[in-house]
């Protein structure tokens, strides 16, 4: 049992609703597995010891629980908001017991109670959207698809990204890549991503060629702000340095090098971007752990607009759906490609390998 040193009010006053609970003990379970464990003692303190009375506390009590509940990520909204405090300087007291810091769980219980009812509003606000992440290390898994892609058709490469967040990975280029049996990119690049590669086989790995790249968003992230940036940061879980170091590195990039990421559905979007043939090009259309959230209607209506698209390609103008997705296996999601080039009115579907959420590891199994 926890201790309840330095709570302000007693258990029963503090404590939440069962499936509020039980949703902060999943996210403390979940952390662990992902080598956080602070951010996973956040959640586990709260879900085991509730907060104070006040209006934080009062809106997850409120929270109701119906289909959809966990996909609210309420958890993480709440820890996003006191990493934010933080990263932004507006809490001592939570800075002090905040990663590199160290302190016993009483100590760590106090500060949260203290940052709640000093911080309502703000935490409140958080609480008002579900976490806003751009994974970068993502690119490790997309790098060796580009690129086996590149080299199959010789071309170079038109890049359309469906749920593209703040754009992050469209700069996928200018990063370092480092896999142990090969590597790509600059030594300079402010973006390093190590992936442990798992593949028999390496793909060919020449120059990036890409001639044009663009995204949308039904909520593109705004990073034009320092206090934009920081919200950004602030879901990145603390105890997890390399991917916070990558970020802020991915970050400064784009103030010289600006994500095209624009507001619209995926379907509207694609039904532009897909009407102009590309000659000479490849046209690539990709997402990354996405397609999950989009309704059964707008996946099919996407899903349309892509393969619609396909069977108008051609050898000179070819096509590709990349996606990265779970596809029910734990803890790891499928590689897919399917191209058209005027041979298969149906494409040619492709299983490129398996890859770590975050890009941690990759299983390529395609041949070279």
């Amino acid at each position: 049992m926890r201790p309840d040193a330095g709570l302000a009010l007693p258990v029963s006053a503090r404590t939440l609703p069962p499936h509020v609970v039980d949703a902060f003990r999943r996210q403390e379970r979940a952390c662990l597995e992902l080598g956080s464990p602070f951010t996973a003692m956040l959640c586990g303190l709260i879900g085991e010891s509730g907060l104070p009375a006040g209006p934080v506390r009062d809106r997850l009590s409120a929270w109701r629980d119906a289909p959809g509940f966990l996909s609210d990520a309420l958890p993480l909204r709440l820890v996003g908001a006191l990493h934010y405090l933080v990263l932004s300087s507006h809490d001592d007291g939570l800075a002090r017991i905040y990663p590199p810091q160290t302190a016993d769980e009483a100590t760590i219980a106090t500060a949260i109670d203290e940052a709640v009812e000093r911080h309502g509003d703000l935490i409140g606000r958080y609480l008002d959207s579900p976490p806003q992440t751009n994974e970068t290390g993502r690119s490790a898994v997309l790098l060796p698809a580009f690129l086996y892609l590149q080299s199959r058709f010789d071309m170079p490469l038109v890049l359309s990204e469906l749920g593209a967040s703040a754009g992050l990975n469209q700069n996928w280029p200018r990063f370092r890549y480092e896999y142990g049996p090969w590597t790509w990119g600059s030594l300079d690049s402010p973006v390093t991503l190590a992936c442990e590669w798992l593949g028999e086989t390496v793909p060919a790995h020449p120059p990036a060629k890409v001639a044009d790249c663009a995204g949308c968003d039904i909520a593109p992230i705004p990073i034009a702000t320092e206090d934009d940036r920081l919200r950004l940061q602030s879901y990145v879980w603390a105890d997890q340095p390399t991917r916070l170091m990558r970020l802020a590195g991915a970050l400064s990039m784009a103030v010289n090098h600006p994500p095209n990421v624009a507001k619209a559905k995926a379907g509207d979007w694609l039904d532009e971007r897909l009407r102009d043939e590309r000659a000479g090009h490849l046209h690539i259309v990709f997402h990354t752990i996405m397609w999950q959230y989009l309704s059964s209607e707008e996946q099919a209506h996407a899903q349309w607009l892509i393969e619609s698209a396909g069977r108008r390609a051609t050898a000179a103008a070819p096509l590709a759906w990349l996606r990265f997705e779970p596809d029910g296996q734990p803890k790891s999601a499928a590689l897919t490609v399917t191209i058209w080039n005027g041979e298969h009115p149906n494409g040619e579907t492709i299983a490129l390998g398996r890859g770590d959420y975050h890009g941690r590891w990759i299983e390529w199994t395609a041949a070279s």
